[in-house]
């Protein structure tokens, strides 16, 4: 079913691995855009898909199993880097998607993108990473805390639901409002988005970064994009910096003032970039 908000962005479904995988869209022709999420949901790219779309492109911002909106639930089997873009591949697959493909990847996300690139079925025409785990920057503390699973089952609902909303004001920094607040966390007061996330900080694991070093810096003819929200706490601009210094073609926009969702402070800022950086895929 799906739903289309005033600013005509559409929430709909489609089929992967026989569960509904929910994702926002225009519905419109135009070049295809990936848009992957992390330790949050679609939500981090709302901010930017109405301009993205006037520019001629087609954003897809999907939800992983188990997480937003999508039914399913990850496990730690399932929410590994590679399992999750194998998973990615299929959902391009369900949109008969096909030929090269621009990707942004937000958080893990990031990592996702990144190995699609490297070493993913899909073939990868642009990579933008807003705010990625890169190298060994993580898994962060907070989510260091659950790697061992015993560690996430005894977390009550009460904590957890407290533990995000203090992250979500934390990551969202000047653009903090009770509402978006609120909007960010809502997915996590079901129990089985709740346990898709423990099983994605289960599988956290910077193995899985810093082996795509090597194959990162053979891409040679693929552009990619930094965006960065200048003051994270945990993927810290220096870690844009560097493979930004290291991996060809890469371009780094640093957003100030702003932490881990800078599609939130700075919505114009960054979809300027998005859209002038993937207009060779739209040409």
């Amino acid at each position: 079913m799906s739903e289309t908000t005033e600013t005509g962005i559409v929430r709909t479904a489609v089929q992967v691995d026989g569960e509904p995988a929910s994702y926002l869209t225009v519905e419109q022709d135009g070049p295809a855009v990936l848009l992957l999420h992390g330790t949050y949901w679609s939500r981090v790219w709302l901010p930017v898909l109405e301009r993205v779309a006037e520019a001629g492109l087609r954003p897809l911002a999907v939800d992983f199993p188990g997480m937003g909106r999508s039914e399913g639930e990850l496990t730690l089997e399932t929410a590994t880097v590679p399992a999750l873009a194998d998973w990615v591949t299929r959902f391009a697959d369900a949109l008969g998607i096909s030929g090269p493909v621009a990707v942004a990847g937000h958080d893990i996300g990031g990592a996702v993108a990144q190995h699609l690139l490297t070493g993913g079925r899909l073939e990868v025409s642009r990579l933008v990473l807003v705010n990625s785990v890169l190298y060994d920057s993580w898994p962060a503390p907070h989510v260091a805390e659950l790697l061992d699973p015993e560690a996430g089952a005894a977390i009550t609902a009460e904590d957890f639901l407290t533990a995000r909303r203090e992250a979500v004001a934390a990551d969202l920094a000047g653009a903090a409002t009770e509402q978006r607040i609120a909007e960010y966390v809502d997915p996590w007061t079901e129990p089985r988005v709740r346990r898709s996330w423990l099983a994605m900080a289960g599988a956290a694991d910077s193995r899985y970064t810093l082996e795509l070093l090597s194959p990162l810096r053979r891409t040679t003819t693929t552009p990619k994009l930094l965006i960065w929200g200048e003051d994270d706490r945990f993927e810290k601009v220096e870690y844009a910096e560097k493979f930004a210094g290291e991996v060809p073609r890469s371009t780094l926009v640093r957003i100030p003032e702003a932490r881990h969702i800078p599609t939130e402070n700075a919505p114009g800022r960054i979809a300027r970039a998005l859209t002038d950086f993937l207009a060779g895929d739209a040409r």
